[in-house]
């Protein structure tokens, strides 16, 4: 999981649980989301990279450079 991309499709910032949809095992699937820094939000249609996973759908993701 860690270094996957996906697209945020629930924001993401500080005090929210957002959603991002992460490419895996053969098709697309949804995980809770959060900023791997506190403060930094993620709009809706951003992309992120997963830098922390916790089983079985919790993400902590960062920008991603298109």
């Amino acid at each position: 999981m860690v270094g996957k991309q996906g697209r945020v499709t629930g924001r993401i910032g500080p005090g929210l649980v957002g959603e991002v949809m992460i490419p895996i095992r053969g098709g697309v699937e949804a995980f809770y989301a959060h900023p791997s820094v506190p403060d930094e939000e993620f709009p809706i249609g951003t992309l992120g990279i997963v830098v922390e996973y916790f089983p079985p759908r919790t993400v902590y993701v960062a920008r991603a450079l298109a």
